[in-house]
């Protein structure tokens, strides 16, 4: 595990200092940073104002919600992009060989890689998001609670990751994947709303099938008071179900990839 960490650490120490090389680019993502934030928001306006209600929930609560779809944006920003977003170039352009001659375990390599720091931002502005629809909603947070929230944000991560990185991995037999990654975005922006708007069957869906509830909805619950401990434990067991078929794939995969050099 110490050789993971120091070769992560290097990772994202060369990563940083290749993006930060032009400062420019810093202000600009900034910008479209708040530009996107400002846009959702005016979306959520236009659903309902301050005085109403969507599903149940009222305007602070709402923008708690947004808030953590904004800090899971901004993660796949700045983290799944970044790194899955290169594997169908690494299948079509050979280099997949090389990652896999290297002394280290492929997936890692190719989930960790690299990072942008553009999404770091859009972290922040969403915790900021979370924490000002609290103070509105006036919760009471206990130490416990924040625990509870940051294992649902670990699993509502692992959850992400495992989708994407799946999606990513057909790119062994179909090189061509950037339309079913577009579709997994577009599906994975309904968790910007709490799933109780949406109708009985997609919140089915929502939760077990594409669960994008665990990574907005239950962790704004559990900051309201209103999850309880079985929602929770099923948001890690998905995770780490989520993650474990994601392994296997992967590892299967493998087993079918055709190198460019034979």
């Amino acid at each position: 595990m110490g050789r993971y960490w120091r070769t992560l650490c290097r990772f994202w120490g060369t990563a940083l200092a290749t993006q930060l090389e032009y400062q420019l680019n810093v202000v600009i993502e900034l910008l479209a940073v708040a530009l996107s934030l400002s846009g959702s928001l005016l979306m959520l306006t236009l659903l309902f104002g301050p005085a109403q209600s969507l599903g149940g929930w009222s305007w602070p609560e709402a923008l708690m919600v947004q808030g953590f779809y904004t800090v899971f944006d901004g993660m796949a920003s700045t983290w799944l992009r970044p790194n899955l977003g290169s594997i169908v170039t690494h299948v079509r352009e050979g280099t997949l060989d090389f990652v896999l001659l290297k002394p280290i375990d492929s997936q890692f390599w190719l989930s960790l890689r690299t990072l942008s720091p553009a999404g770091l931002p859009e972290i922040g502005l969403g915790f900021v998001l979370v924490i000002w629809g609290g103070s509105q909603a006036a919760i009471d947070v206990t130490p416990l609670t924040l625990a509870t929230v940051a294992v649902m944000l670990v699993a509502g991560g692992l959850i992400l990751y495992a989708l994407w990185f799946l999606i990513a991995a057909t790119s062994i037999w179909f090189v061509k994947t950037w339309n079913a990654t577009e579709v997994l975005r577009a599906l994975l922006a309904s968790g910007r709303y709490p799933v109780s708007a949406y109708p009985p069957a997609l919140r089915l869906v929502f939760t077990f099938v594409l669960p994008v509830a665990f990574l907005t909805t239950v962790p704004a619950q559990l900051l309201l008071g209103q999850a309880l401990l079985p929602m929770v434990l099923l948001g890690v067991v998905l995770a780490v179900g989520f993650f474990a078929v994601a392994r296997a794939f992967w590892l299967y995969a493998l087993r079918h990839y055709t190198s460019a050099s034979s």
